[in-house]
């Protein structure tokens, strides 16, 4: 079945992976169907949610997770990820690593021979635009013909999200600071997914341009895990790009808002933002476990 490093890994079964999460979450699979399978959970960065919704969500499907930190390996002190891939290979089914970087993730991926799941990279955050898809059809009934706008620094979340969006028939927006935009590669990508599925997306610094005939408004931290140096030329450069009541009446009415989490209230967004009535972050938390469960079972059942 491959391996889960990028949306665009799953670019044709996106909808069915979706599909198959709100039927999981519904009760509507077999009972215990990984029972017997064992995941490997590498975790190069702390986590709350990845962690949780994975070794939970493995429980809940009859089968294992198994947490190792960047200390619990060898890899750790040195030992090559080609070893490392080889050795987990012979005794578990699965692999999920949150990685410092993207091409550590691919040189597992491609010595392995069970499935590789990321769970956060510098590059990508699959697992996360997933559930973000699976919130956003619940409150709005559906992808197509909607706009999620993007707003704060171009990172892993905003560039998962740029490759998912159109191939949903979504629109999407970016709204960042010049000298923040996503990934090069990335949004050439994303524009030719857009393409393909008659679909817009813009990047600017234009708040009021990004704003426009929006659905979703969605933001992360401004300085994320490995950026600290960077924390103080941030907040200034971001300030602008705060979510807060102003800017979300320039979005549609009925308009949801996203975060992935952790979340700084008062700085990417108030308070009243993040905890007021259009807030839906709690639901797309839960939904990490939901999503994800589908990709395990997509990659691990059979």
């Amino acid at each position: 079945m491959g391996s889960l490093l990028s949306v665009s890994d799953i670019k044709e079964d996106v909808e069915y992976i979706l599909d198959l999460a709100s039927k999981i979450k519904a009760g509507e699979i077999e009972d215990k169907p990984l029972e017997g399978k064992t995941l490997a959970m590498i975790f190069e960065k702390s986590s709350t949610r990845t962690r949780l919704s994975f070794d939970v969500g493995m429980y809940q499907l009859g089968g294992r997770a198994i947490f190792l930190s960047s200390n619990d390996l060898q890899m750790g002190r040195g030992e090559p990820i080609y070893d490392t891939a080889k050795v987990l290979s012979r005794f578990v089914d699965g692999i999920m690593i949150r990685a410092k970087k993207h091409s550590d993730v691919e040189e597992l991926a491609k010595h392995s021979e069970v499935p590789v799941i990321s769970g956060l990279t510098d590059l990508e955050h699959p697992c996360q635009s997933l559930a973000d898809m699976l919130t956003v059809k619940e409150h709005l009934g559906g992808w197509k013909g909607k706009k999620i706008c993007f707003v704060g620094d171009g990172n892993n979340v905003c560039n998962s999200l740029l490759l998912i969006a159109p191939l949903l028939g979504m629109d999407m927006s970016v709204a960042c600071p010049k000298g923040y935009e996503p990934d090069e590669d990335i949004l050439k990508t994303a524009k030719e997914y857009a393409e393909e599925n008659n679909t817009d997306i813009t990047i600017t610094d234009d708040i009021g341009v990004a704003l426009e005939n929006v659905d979703v408004v969605y933001t992360d931290v401004w300085v994320s895990m490995g950026d600290e140096e960077e924390a103080a030329q941030r907040e200034i450069d971001f300030a602008p790009f705060q979510v807060n009541s102003d800017l979300m009446s320039l979005a549609n009415d009925g308009a949801i808002f996203m975060h992935c989490l952790p979340a700084i209230r008062g700085q990417e967004v108030t308070a009243d933002v993040i905890d007021g009535e259009q807030s839906v972050i709690f639901d797309e938390a839960e939904n990490r476990m939901h999503a994800q469960k589908a990709v395990l079972y997509y990659y691990l059942k059979s």
